[in-house]
């Protein structure tokens, strides 16, 4: 099984690439800063073709896209969340996303049982409004209404596309006063996404199985 994940450097992403090289699968970890990885800004273009390119006629089994930035913590509603705030995050949280799986829809094609997994987050349902975090929240509201998307157009193509709310993790982006330790998200969303198939296309979970309301 050939895995590429995105945002694999630190956190989950780096979490979810030891836990597939530990079980024998190919990895192909990928990060904006090439450092550990192979190199893949997933807000430009190029960078994302170059990736898609290298792979060449390599199927990829399993995308995994993880990489995610949550830029307007603790911004104020008077005074913050500045233009460039949105564009950046919605550059990496839902462009980054469609350009990482219109470029490996060839790759993906070319494996017997292709499936996309998109973390996402809970943040981003309709159903929680707590208030602030407004640019994090939209762009992974949109996150979750792209994946719901994909898995329309692509079910026929036999692509399944899982969506995932990898609970509030102890990382850099999730904060020492988190619910749980990467190792815990980590096995969870494993389990998900190989339990995730063409019948499921569309669903949006929790990393420990449960259907999250969108």
């Amino acid at each position: 099984m050939h895995v590429l994940i995105t945002g694999a450097n630190r956190g989950i992403g780096a979490g979810l690439a030891a836990a597939y090289m530990a079980q024998g699968a190919e990895v192909t970890a990928t990060a904006r800063d090439g450092v550990g990885t192979a190199r893949l800004d997933v807000t430009d273009p190029m960078s994302v073709r170059v990736l898609a390119d290298k792979m060449g006629d390599r199927a990829v089994d399993l995308l995994i896209c993880n990489a995610g930035v949550y830029l307007d913590r603790g911004e104020s509603l008077e005074d913050g969340y500045a233009p460039e705030l949105w564009a950046r995050s919605f550059a990496v949280n839902v462009t980054g996303v469609f350009l990482a799986v219109q470029a490996l829809l060839p790759n993906l094609g070319r494996s017997s049982a292709p499936k996309i997994a998109i973390v996402a987050s809970q943040m981003g349902s309709t159903t929680r409004a707590p208030g602030g975090s407004y640019i994090y929240r939209a762009s992974k509201a949109a996150a979750i209404n792209l994946g719901r998307n994909l898995a329309t157009d692509l079910a026929p193509r036999g692509i399944a596309v899982g969506i995932y709310h990898p609970g509030w993790v102890r990382t850099d982006m999730g904060g020492a006063e988190a619910e749980i330790g990467t190792d815990e998200a980590v096995a969870g969303l494993v389990a998900r996404f190989e339990a995730l198939d063409l019948p499921r296309t569309g669903c949006f979970e929790t990393w420990d199985g449960r259907p999250h309301a969108i």
